[in-house]
């Protein structure tokens, strides 16, 4: 079983990615996670601009035709973009979960953090874990 991974970006047990543009970080979810849900039919950011996010701790729901699943934030920081395109068409997650079907996008309290997540490397090898 492959799932894509992507190298420039960093990742979590809970299937969530983290990717460093400017000074801020991207986060969505995975591939593996896209897979696991099926198709995506509801996805609810339970923050605001400005709001901030507690690392691990839940900021909405990915809602799909198999379940409904908690969105993680993988480090902290102020909220400072939200996919507002994800309201009207969360099927984007499905087609583009590394491009346009990003979650939200936040200034990391500590941008050291993000080196503390999984590189590609370590999140396929936790993959392969998991599926025996």
């Amino acid at each position: 079983m492959s799932h894509d991974i992507k190298d420039d970006r960093r990742y979590t047990k809970d299937h969530e990615w983290a990717k460093l543009e400017g000074d801020e970080v991207v986060i969505g979810i995975t591939a593996y996670a896209v897979d696991q849900l099926g198709d995506i039919t509801l996805v609810n950011v339970d923050v605001g601009e400005g709001d901030d996010l507690e690392p691990g701790k839940a900021f909405g729901t990915v809602e799909s035709v198999k379940t409904l699943a908690d969105l993680f934030a993988p480090l902290g920081g102020a909220v400072t973009r939200i996919n507002g395109k994800l309201e009207d068409e969360p099927e984007l997650v499905n087609d583009d979960c590394y491009g346009e079907g990003w979650m939200v996008a936040l200034k990391p309290s500590d941008a050291g953090a993000l080196e503390g997540l999984m590189d590609a490397a370590a999140y396929a090898s936790f993959l392969e874990a998991e599926s025996h």
